[in-house]
C-alpha cells in the first residue's frame, strides 16, 4: 500500500506534534513481521547480518522487559520493505519540512502481556552525533492497540516545550512519566496525555521533540510494533566525532576526515529531487527463506 498526507493531517501534527492515523501496513505484511518476530527474538537473522543492537533474546533476558532490536532492517529484509519505504520517506520529510529524509535506526518492539514501562523521552534529546540534530518517526502497530496494553503515548504539543536532556531508566522504570511530569511543572502546564489506539496496521508520526514511551501492559494480549526513526537526507556528523554526545554505536560508521553519513548504513528514503539510495531496490529483490 502507499500512503499519503493530506493538508488537514499535516497541520494537525503541526499543532499536536504528532499525528495518528489508522492505516500505514496491509494484513498480509502485518503477519509476515510478527513471523519474522518470532525468529529475529530467537536470533535467528535472515541475512546472517546482526543488528546494530540486540536488546533482547529468548531464554537469556529478562521476560518483564520490552524485547527490542535496532536496526533489524540490515538482518532482515523483510522488516527492511516496509522500513525503507519511499512514501514514508516522503511523508516523513515533508511533516518535517525537510528536502528528503534517511533512515536513522528502526525499532524492533515487542511487548508482551506483564512487561514493565519505557520512561516518557524527548528522541532528540539522545542524537547530538548529527546535525542537524532533528529526528522524524513513524511507528506501526502489528496488533490492535490499548491504553490497557501499553501502548505508545504522547504528550500533546510538547513539542514545543524547552528541549530537556536524557534523564533516569529508559527500560522498565517504577515511575515511567516522572521526567515528562518535571518538564511539564517547568513549562507550568497540565500534560494532555494522549493513547494510540489504533488496529493493527495503524500507526503515527511524531516529532523528535514531543515527549513519548509506554507505560506497563496489563492487558491479556501482545503489543509488537515496528519504528522507522528518519533523519534528514542532508544530515552530517558532527565535526569533532571524538567529543561529548557521539554516539557510542552509530558513531563507527564515521569515515576518516569525512563528515558524510554513508548511505550503505543510512540509506537516503526518497528527496524532493527524485533521489533515493540506489542499492536499495537490489537488497530487499534478494531471495530469503
Amino acid at each position: 500500500m502507499t500512503f499519503q498526507l493530506t493538508p488537514a493531517q499535516i497541520d494537525r501534527f503541526n499543532e499536536d506534534g504528532f499525528l495518528i492515523v489508522d492505516k500505514l501496513i496491509d494484513g498480509e505484511t502485518v503477519d509476515a513481521l510478527r513471523a519474522r518476530y518470532e525468529k529475529l527474538f530467537r536470533g535467528e537473522f535472515e541475512t546472517g547480518i546482526l543488528p546494530d543492537e540486540v536488546n533482547w533474546q529468548e531464554g537469556e533476558s529478562d521476560p518483564s522487559l520490552t524485547r527490542q532490536i535496532c536496526n533489524a532492517w540490515k538482518a532482515d529484509r523483510t522488516v527492511a520493505s516496509v522500513v525503507m519505504r519511499a512514501d514514508l520517506g516522503q511523508a516523513i520529510a515533508t511533516l518535517g519540512g525537510w528536502p528528503g529524509a534517511r533512515l536513522m535506526v528502526d525499532n524492533v518492539l515487542w511487548k508482551p502481556p506483564g512487561t514493565r514501562p519505557l520512561a516518557l523521552h524527548q528522541d532528540n534529546a539522545y542524537l547530538r552525533w548529527f546535525q542537524p540534530t532533528e529526528l522524524l518517526s513513524c511507528w506501526m502497530a502489528l496488533d490492535d492497540t490499548r491504553a490497557d496494553a501499553g501502548t505508545l503515548e504522547f504528550v500533546r504539543g510538547s513539542h514545543r516545550w524547552h528541549h530537556s536532556q536524557p534523564e533516569g531508566e529508559f527500560h522498565g522504570p517504577r515511575e515511567y512519566r516522572k521526567y515528562m511530569k518535571q518538564a511539564a511543572a517547568r513549562e507550568g502546564v497540565e500534560p494532555d496525555v494522549v493513547h494510540v489506539e489504533v488496529p493493527k496496521g495503524g500507526g503515527s508520526f511524531h516529532h523528535g521533540w514531543t515527549w513519548h514511551g509506554s507505560g506497563d501492559n496489563t492487558a491479556t494480549v501482545p503489543r509488537r510494533s515496528l519504528v522507522l526513526h528518519a533523519m534528514r537526507s542532508d544530515t552530517r556528523y558532527v565535526p569533532d566525532h571524538l567529543g561529548q554526545g557521539v554516539g557510542p554505536i552509530y558513531s563507527r560508521y564515521k569515515r576518516l576526515g569525512d563528515d558524510t553519513i554513508d548511505e550503505n548504513y543510512f540509506p537516503i528514503l526518497w528527496t524532493r529531487d527524485g533521489y533515493r539510495t540506489p542499492d536499495i531496490e537490489t537488497y530487499l529483490s534478494a531471495v530469503h527463506d
